[in-house]
């Protein structure tokens, strides 16, 4: 029925794959954007339009939240309203939100020099800053869970908690 097999799940639990997110992989945008050209074109009968040169530098300066779908659904938007052989940069523009912005610039921001920041080339995820943070907590208490959570601002229960949801 609906239920997953158990013996199943437990051969299947012990392969684990780490797939980094699409904005650590932008060598892999030209692969991905002519194929989901192609799979967009298909679905909606029409030619596989031809993309812009700017396009994969625009692409690659956007850091992708929703990650590969999210570049699956820009494409298919932007195929869905072409009008011509050349696949326009009007669509995707506006889904990065840089309308102004021309496509051959690469977009930059400039960190402040006395922020904690200030040695990343690229400002880290939530997720990631959040798992730095309490790692460099941990390590200054040496492993004391009480004193890293005050440090932190949390109660040793509330940080627990943090740790056990970042272990699943």
């Amino acid at each position: 029925s609906e239920i997953f097999r158990t013996d199943l799940y437990y051969r299947v639990q012990t392969h684990h794959i780490q797939l980094p997110p699409l904005r650590e992989r932008l060598d892999d945008l030209p692969v991905l954007v002519n194929h989901f050209l192609a799979e967009a074109a298909g679905a909606l009968n029409k030619k596989t339009p031809v993309p812009p040169k700017e396009l994969l530098a625009l692409l690659s300066s956007y850091s992708f939240p929703g990650n590969i779908r999210e570049l699956q659904s820009m494409i298919f938007d932007a195929v869905s309203h072409h009008r011509s052989k050349m696949l326009s940069m009007d669509r995707f523009k506006n889904h990065i939100g840089e309308q102004t912005c021309s496509a051959s610039e690469s977009i930059s921001i400039q960190a402040d020099t006395d922020t904690i920041f200030s040695g990343f080339d690229q400002l880290p995820t939530l997720q990631e800053a959040r798992k730095q943070l309490i790692s460099e907590a941990l390590n200054r208490s040496q492993e004391n869970l009480a004193a890293a959570a005050q440090v932190l601002g949390l109660s040793k229960s509330g940080l627990n908690k943090v740790l056990l949801r970042e272990k699943s």
